[in-house]
């Protein structure tokens, strides 16, 4: 595998320089805080990137406070005594992106966000308890058990939520490919999963940076040069 720090010399010199590498990296995560992210707000952020995802950023963002209004500010238990005519109402909100199955995995969100928080004092507890060498197991366990929370909108449910956690774009497949791991150009195969894991966790345990921190280098390293403006709604650091 290549040295890391050639990987990020090259993505410093893409990017004009360490200096404005370290500014678009944002501040390391910590993923204690996360304990005290309340369960409404778990629920406000995975139903953004549930809607977010295969959809404009962009559009989902400015309709964000008719969503929180619609889905009663995502708190999960005023969500799970509505009766089905609220849900069926919502499929023609003009507050919100009206797609009926996405509008379903709101309630269905609201019942998991519930049940883990009730086991584990708050599902912001159980994030932050969850060990940060093992993302891709809590990505399996989003997918199993949440509802529509699996591949890629798990992973940036993870990032906006403030977790340390890599994400496996394009670029970061493609860089570390180019870093020598031996993995499809889509990999989505636990083989492969496990793989990168692996890799990510060696090169934090080499460089002390945070998992966040090594994917973000891996994707500027590579393929388009975005501007910074193209990859801040990427980063989740709001």
């Amino acid at each position: 595998m290549a040295d890391f720090k050639k990987i990020r010399l090259r993505a410093a010199k893409r990017k004009g320089g360490e200096v404005a590498l370290a500014a678009l990296l944002g501040p390391a995560p910590d993923n204690a805080t996360i304990a005290a992210v309340t369960d409404d707000r778990i629920l406000s952020v995975m139903a953004e990137r549930v809607f977010a995802a295969g959809f404009v950023w962009r559009v989902i963002e400015q309709k964000w406070s008719g969503f929180e209004e619609a889905f009663l500010h995502f708190e999960p238990k005023r969500l799970l005594f509505q009766p089905d005519d609220f849900w069926h109402e919502l499929t023609a909100d003009k507050r919100i992106v009206r797609n009926p199955q996405k509008i379903k995995s709101v309630r269905d969100n609201a019942a998991f966000v519930e049940r883990v928080s009730k086991e584990n004092g708050g599902f912001g507890k159980f994030l932050a308890d969850w060990p940060a060498d093992d993302q891709i197991g809590l990505m399996a366990y989003l997918g199993k058990h949440g509802s529509r929370l699996g591949g890629n909108t798990g992973q940036y449910f993870l990032r906006f939520i403030g977790w340390d956690a890599f994400v496996i774009s394009a670029d970061v497949g493609a860089a570390l490919r180019d870093a020598g791991l031996d993995i499809a150009e889509s990999p989505t195969s636990k083989k492969d999963l496990d793989k990168i894991q692996a890799q990510i966790n060696q090169w934090a345990a080499d460089t002390s940076l945070s998992r966040r921190h090594i994917s973000r280098i891996l994707a500027m390293s590579i393929g388009e040069n975005r501007s910074p403006e193209a990859l801040r709604q990427y980063m989740g650091d709001d």
